[in-house]
């Protein structure tokens, strides 16, 4: 990976429609059915975005989604067009030092306001509603479950899409039905669980447990649902090394819980400014993405 990190995208000659917490969105100028969607090396936790860049973090998720996309291609069609830069419009080939490797050329879509949450284990904020109440998000689980174990199924549990700076909000498949109408929960619901399934079962030939992810979903101008954004990285999931599973406690992952786990030690009140990221940290960090993309794609 690439030592020099990439905090914030410049492309004067394109059109920055959307700085997100990680990734820069641009319009190119005549072609406004694509968009160019760069990974860069930002990282954040409680959606707060920290100072400190991550180096090659963006080259490792735009990698890894990559890969996913081609994997599960046959349960639901994607966004990508090309991540080539050479077969981006000739504008963008100026822009080539920041697009390598981390950039792709996708549909346009819009984007539906649900984030699609899967769960197959029981961990993080679910592990903590089930602690008070074991109907959770709709769903009444067995009693007497532990933290990490897996679920009787995958679960769909989907939330809203907060503004930056706010947290999602879980909401019921009841009220999901209300915001996109009965038809379209469905389909996101389906397409999401078999994702799901299909990747966890090829993670799991690897060693890795998923053990929850989160898709996004697109929708075309003749209503087609497409798979976008990032796909399974460790900045959407929560990535187990299946020879160290052991349910009862948290699990050592291959994902941000590592820069999740170490600002939980701080005393920090998990809102802006963030505090300093420690050297050491940020190289555990870089590591822990960097062995997720090993594993799975070789």
């Amino acid at each position: 990976m690439t030592a020099a990190a990439l905090i914030q995208t410049n492309l004067p000659e394109l059109n920055l429609l959307h700085r997100g917490k990680v990734r820069d969105m641009y319009a190119i100028p005549g072609h406004e059915d694509k968009l160019l969607m760069i990974a860069t090396d930002r990282i954040s936790a409680y959606d707060v975005v920290m100072n400190e860049p991550v180096p090659g973090k963006g080259q490792v998720l735009t990698q890894i989604s990559l890969f996913w996309f081609k994997l599960l291609a046959d349960i639901a069609p994607n966004h990508l067009l090309t991540a080539e830069v050479d077969q981006y419009p000739a504008i963008c080939h100026q822009y080539r030092d920041q697009l390598e490797g981390r950039s792709m050329l996708v549909r346009r879509t819009k984007v539906m306001p649900i984030e699609c949450i899967v769960r197959g284990y029981l961990s993080g904020s679910f592990w903590s509603a089930y602690t008070k109440n074991t109907t959770v998000c709709g769903f009444a689980l067995p009693a007497g479950l532990r933290e990490s174990d897996k679920l009787p199924q995958p679960l769909f549990t989907p939330s809203t899409k907060a503004e930056q700076g706010l947290h999602d909000e879980n909401i019921s498949i009841a009220q999901m039905e209300a915001i996109i109408g009965k038809e379209t929960a469905t389909k996101m619901a389906e397409i999401s669980v078999n994702l799901y399934e299909k990747a966890a079962e090829y993670a799991l030939s690897k060693g890795i447990i998923i053990a929850d992810t989160k898709f996004e979903l697109g929708m075309t101008a003749d209503d087609e649902l497409l798979l976008i954004d990032e796909v399974l990285t460790p900045d959407s999931s929560r990535f187990w090394p299946q020879d160290q599973y052991a349910p009862g406690k948290g699990q050592p992952s291959f994902d941000k819980q590592f820069l999740r786990d170490y600002l939980s030690s701080l005393d920090w009140n998990k809102q802006p400014p963030p505090p300093p990221l420690p050297q050491e940290i940020v190289e555990k960090t870089a590591a822990r993405y960097e062995e997720a993309l090993r594993r799975l794609t070789i």
